[in-house]
């Protein structure tokens, strides 16, 4: 009997010692051996067919400290920013990235910013809507203006830890700034599309009902105060607080820095505002909704040295003015490569389909998760509209956008210009000439945008007041 004992007792020990070596095997073979540089991970094929190419880069582990949100008042949990864009730790990274609570924008080290692509249908209808925008081949001059009042999109971007978490990498609109004074608003008498559900579209009256007569939204700001040497934030739920009496004193906040109002931010922002309005009164190919203008101006009084050339990372150089670049240029950031496109790209004719099958921190973040309730056969919606039956071709070959670079040039030529000026200081303590280059407003988040046959008159509803308003308080 004791040896029968015995003899189990060592057969539990060989076990136990054969257990323990196999697993100190794995771990040290995964430690050492099974990341092959050479090897390329997998990609969301799904989301491949429709977009070529898409851009594999360093681990997020690897960003660190570089890698930060840049709307930091959508963030329950990160309230308050401290106006660095630098300084976010990688726990917050970390935490906020692999959907412990809500997703943001990250902040690439090579000066673009990285959203995390949305759950179907919206998050592919907007990297869709991007590719189509800022296609190779891209020659209808609606598309070509629109360029202008967008981000740079630069592909697709996925960590190789994480493939199949995608991210649309996009200018960082705010990177050329010292102290910038951001704010977010939504445009449009609707904050849900003509697909969404009852259900849907009652919770979206809801949080605003105001929505429909005034026509825009704030949905946060953040300011640099002078007096303080600090910012002051304000979430959605401030905006959702102002009515119509008292809209005017709330939009108004965002340009008082403390000292005094910014009436050259307010008449830059007019000027700006007022040529996106020109381009919707223009075409009648688009509806936008739940779609955002992004203001930005420079809230410090300090001279400040030369100026990044706008949505170009360093390193990289502008494309050429015509819309198809004589060259292809790949991007190869730090540590970026692309893939290799594959051969079954959209066929012409499909990308109406492709819209409507698939899809701004949208603007509260992504729950993981969480699909629109909006269904996703809208096919009958396509309308006869070649905009959206072009084969969509890689975005990447041409990083900084089409038809832009005279503007690029304008913008050089007027900060020559304003260097050769005599700098006077302003009632705000502010140089004279500063305030043109020192502005920009841009239309962001596109999980919503649907081809259409006419003018889309809610959002041109919303610009509009948006611009009685904004001349009210410049009067003041």
């Amino acid at each position: 009997m004791s040896s029968s004992t015995h003899s189990k007792a060592e057969w539990l020990t060989a076990i136990s010692l054969t257990a323990g070596t196999a697993a100190v095997s794995i771990l040290v073979y995964k430690t050492f051996f099974s990341k092959n540089e050479n090897s390329k991970p997998k990609v969301n094929l799904d989301l491949q067919k429709d977009n070529p190419k898409v851009v594999h880069a360093v681990d997020m582990e690897d960003l660190g400290d570089k890698a930060v949100y840049c709307r930091c008042w959508r963030s329950k949990k990160f309230p308050l920013c401290d106006g660095s864009h630098t300084k976010h730790n990688e726990e917050t990274v970390a935490g906020h990235k692999y959907g412990v609570d809500k997703v943001g924008i990250l902040q690439h080290p090579d000066g673009t910013v990285l959203k995390q692509l949305q759950p179907p249908p919206r998050g592919p209808r907007e990297m869709q809507f991007y590719s189509q925008v800022y296609a190779e081949d891209c020659s209808d001059p609606v598309l070509l203006e629109l360029q202008r009042y967008l981000p740079k999109y630069f592909g697709a971007w996925s960590s190789p830890d994480t493939p199949t978490d995608l991210y649309l990498k996009l200018e960082d609109v705010t990177r050329k700034f010292h102290q910038p004074c951001i704010m977010d608003v939504k445009i449009g008498q609707r904050s849900y599309d003509p697909f969404a559900s009852q259900e849907k579209r009652e919770q979206q009256i809801k949080k605003y009902p105001l929505m429909e007569e005034i026509g825009f939204l704030v949905l946060g700001m953040r300011i640099y105060k002078l007096n303080s040497d600090g910012y002051e934030t304000h979430d959605q739920h401030y905006g959702r607080g102002l009515l119509k009496d008292t809209i005017k004193d709330g939009l108004s906040k965002f340009f008082y820095n403390g000292n005094g109002l910014r009436k050259d931010a307010i008449s830059s922002s007019i000027q700006k505002v007022e040529e996106i309005l020109h381009w919707f009164e223009g075409q009648s190919q688009l509806h936008f909704y739940a779609s955002s203008l992004l203001f930005v101006y420079e809230g410090s009084p300090q001279d400040r040295g030369p100026k990044m050339a706008a949505g170009r990372p360093p390193g990289e150089t502008p494309a050429p003015k015509a819309c198809v670049p004589n060259d292809r240029v790949p991007e190869f950031n730090n540590n970026i490569h692309m893939m290799d496109p594959v051969e079954n790209g959209l066929a012409p004719g499909s990308l109406g389909q492709s819209l409507a099958n698939m899809y701004a921190l949208h603007r509260r973040g992504y729950s993981r998760g969480h699909h629109d309730d909006a269904p996703t056969d809208v096919r009958n919606a396509q309308p006869d509209n070649g905009v959206w039956k072009r084969t969509v071709h890689n975005p990447l070959e041409q990083p900084n956008g089409n038809a832009v670079q005279a503007q690029l040039e304008g913008e050089e030529e007027e900060e020559e210009e304003e260097e050769e000026e005599e700098e006077e200081e302003g009632p705000q303590g502010l140089r004279a000439g500063q305030e043109g280059d020192d502005v920009e407003v841009r239309m962001i988040d596109f999980a919503h945008v649907f081809p259409s046959q006419t003018q889309d008159e809610g959002y041109i509803y919303g610009l509009k007041n948006l611009l009685s308003v904004l001349k009210q308080i410049l009067r003041e």
